[in-house]
C-alpha cells in the first residue's frame, strides 16, 4: 500500500549551556497542537532491523519529583491500555494494571 498522507509531530528542546533541557516544546498540527510547553516526554521507537527498542527520556531541570512520579504512574497505566490494544492479551495486561495499582499505591499517588 502506498503511502496516501503523512502528518509531523515536532519536539524542541531549549537547552542550558550544560546541554540540559530548560525548555520542552511539541507541535502536532493536525491534531491542533503548536508549540505546547511540556515538562517531560518519554519516546520509544522499535528498531525491526535489530529488534531493538530505541529511547529518549528527557525533562527539564524544573520538572517537580510528585510530577515526574505521576507521569511514570499514568504512562505505565497508557503502556498497560496500549499492551491490550495491540495484543489482546488480558491477563498479562491485568497483571500489568496490578503493578500499576501497586506502583500508585506506594508512591502514594492520588487516583
Amino acid at each position: 500500500m502506498a503511502v496516501a498522507h503523512t502528518s509531523k509531530i515536532e519536539f524542541t528542546v531549549g537547552l542550558d549551556e550544560n546541554k540540559v533541557p530548560e525548555k520542552l516544546h511539541w507541535s502536532a498540527e493536525e491534531g491542533g497542537i503548536s508549540n505546547e510547553e511540556a515538562k517531560a516526554l518519554m519516546i520509544s521507537v522499535w528498531d525491526s532491523k535489530t529488534k531493538e527498542t530505541l529511547k529518549m527520556d528527557l525533562w527539564t531541570k524544573d520538572m517537580p519529583v510528585d510530577e515526574m512520579k505521576q507521569f511514570f504512574h499514568q504512562t505505565l497505566v497508557s503502556m498497560a491500555d496500549t499492551f491490550e490494544s495491540a495484543t489482546s492479551d488480558e491477563k498479562m495486561t491485568a497483571t500489568m494494571r496490578d503493578f500499576c495499582d501497586y506502583f500508585a499505591e506506594k508512591l502514594e499517588l492520588k487516583k
